[in-house]
């Protein structure tokens, strides 16, 4: 569809999850993107590291799509854009930090000749369509977290992108009390709001405050080595950390291509001009240990990441009982496992391990429930519109708003086509939102035969029959628990097939068709029979 005289959202990504944001406005005839951002497999995924939002619908009307405007640098945000913006064929804007790790991903990936990126280093407001897009600067737990403030001939939007109040951020400097309120003086339509940490009843907290919780925090740990572990693209909390090491007389070591990454773009934007010089892992290991503090990438229990291999001691940085491992972050779902497999085997060797549950040393990017109900009071917007959060975290951002004296509110999901004005707001269609996953080289369907079968796989192993010439059966079988007795279920699996064979009508015994449904359902009741499971059967015969 082209949108009309009417001001349309759509979310391709985001909504009913945390991650994978992609956001699509739509203005008399013309489609604007709000990021484009991508999540990571889990174990509904076999195989696969990264998974997008389907672009189906925007990919078939990219001839009015004018931009992508990008709010922040979050792989949840931009991590897509290596994989689809050439193919949308329309600039990307982003502020300069945002830029420069986009343009990164871009040059690895071989096409950063073929997309348009333009920086946007001011906060005026600039043109794509019929939208006046403008960069509103807020706090959050990477370098220029921003807001989208989008001009429509129907309405003002504020998009907030990833967000949260801090009265000491550290690093950059989010628009005041009086900014915003002046924004809702001047009317605002709709808040498309962050919905993470609804349910927190606390602030946040600030960049500020864990600064002197790791400074207390490591200078407990005298005379041990202390790894620091958080999420590379904090560049405040590097920059703490920065300071902490000063503070307690220690040298700075980093371990992990993605903080080596983060700090250099950090530096070329601006940031950490006054890190402290980085040693080497052979100098770290070479200094006594009170007098090293290690940064390492890996506290979501990535296991090739660095923390992952100090666990497993097969890293150039080691440690020894006593020392000190401080997750200076938070656990993202769904990793808890693999976090508590790393934590498990520190402290197996007698490591320390410190949380954020046990000390002061992590703050969330996200707002809790007072920041949320203090931005209500201050845009004042006549509809509220959650994203970025799953079901329960949506519909409770949705009264909150209400209960705070926003007159709508707008529970929707991806794929809900959503009309914000004219007239009554609500959702007036629903289009197709699926999800495409990289698969090796290749981006398929999630829902693909590929997937499905690596699926079943995984549950149910896989039986192979192996026709010879003369119409013997041959079996051989792959994750079955058998163990000691697979050879016994071989044969008679075997023997199964060559029966059901004999039993084929004579007008069967040429139908290949009818001899491979035969030796399939022989060999499957076998397994069954004698493992319980409903292994995927594979019937290879010769050609005749």
């Amino acid at each position: 569809m082209k949108p009309g005289n009417e001001l349309l959202f759509l979310a391709l990504g985001g909504s009913g999850e945390i991650g994978m944001n992609v956001n699509l406005y739509g203005c008399d005839g013309k489609w604007l993107m709000v990021d484009l951002g991508m999540t990571f497999g889990m174990n509904e995924y076999p195989g696969i590291d990264l998974v997008f939002a389907d672009l189906e619908f925007i990919e078939e009307r990219k001839q009015d799509l004018v931009g992508i405007v990008l709010t922040h640098a979050h792989e949840d945000h931009i991590g897509a854009v290596p994989y689809f913006a050439e193919e949308l064929g329309v600039p990307l804007y982003a502020t300069p930090f945002t830029a420069r790790l986009v343009a990164a991903k871009l040059e690895e990936a071989g096409n950063a000749a073929n997309v348009e990126l333009t920086v946007i280093d001011h906060l005026d407001r600039f043109e794509l369509g019929p939208f006046g897009v403008r960069y509103v600067p807020l706090a959050h737990s990477i370098a220029e977290g921003n807001a989208l403030l989008i001009d429509t001939p129907h309405g003002r939007i504020f998009h907030t992108g990833d967000w949260k109040l801090d009265d000491q951020p550290l690093i950059g400097e989010p628009a005041t009390t009086e900014q915003l309120t002046a924004i809702g003086d001047e009317g605002v339509l709709a808040l498309v709001c962050d919905s993470t940490n609804v349910f927190n009843p606390e602030p946040s907290g600030s960049e500020g405050d864990v600064r002197d919780g790791l400074l207390d925090e490591v200078a407990r740990h005298h005379g041990k080595r202390v790894v620091v572990t958080t999420f590379a693209s904090n560049v405040a909390r590097l920059q703490t950390l920065g300071e902490v090491a000063r503070a307690t007389r220690r040298q700075l070591c980093v371990a992990g291509r993605s903080l080596d990454r983060i700090i250099r773009t950090g530096q070329a934007s601006g940031y950490l001009k006054d890190l402290p010089p980085l040693v080497d892992f052979d100098t770290a290991m070479g200094l006594p240990r009170g007098e090293v503090l290690i940064l390492a990438t890996g506290g979501q229990g990535e296991p090739r990441a660095a923390l992952g291999r100090i666990a497993e001691d097969t890293h150039q940085i080691a440690l020894e009982a006593g020392d000190v491992v401080l997750f200076s972050s938070r656990q993202i779902p769904g990793n808890e496992i693999a976090i508590g497999r790393i934590q498990n085997r520190l402290a197996a060797r007698d490591i320390t391990i410190v949380t954020d549950r046990q000390s002061h040393i992590h703050v969330s990017g996200h707002p809790g429930r007072p920041e949320l109900e203090a931005l209500y009071g201050w845009l004042r917007p006549q509809i509220l519109v959650p994203v970025h959060g799953e079901v329960r975290h949506m519909r409770e951002q949705a009264r909150l708003g209400k209960a705070s004296g926003v007159p709508k509110a707008i529970v929707q999901q991806n794929g809900d086509l959503i009309r914000l004005a004219p007239g009554k707001p609500g959702k007036i269609s629903e289009t197709r939102a699926g999800r495409l996953v990289l698969d090796g080289d290749i981006i398929a369907p999630a829902d693909g035969e590929a997937q499905v079968m690596r699926r079943r796989l995984a549950h149910n192993g896989l039986v192979v029959v192996v026709l010879d010439t003369k119409g013997r059966p041959h079996v051989e079988a792959i994750g079955l628990p058998l163990d000691e007795d697979l050879d016994e279920f071989l044969q008679e699996a075997k023997e199964d097939v060559a029966a059901a064979l004999t039993r084929l009508k004579k007008g069967q015994r040429h139908d290949r068709e009818a001899i491979t449904e035969a030796a399939r359902l022989a060999a499957r009741r076998a397994a069954q029979r004698w493992s319980g499971k409903k292994p995927q059967v594979r019937v290879i015969m010769p050609e005749y």
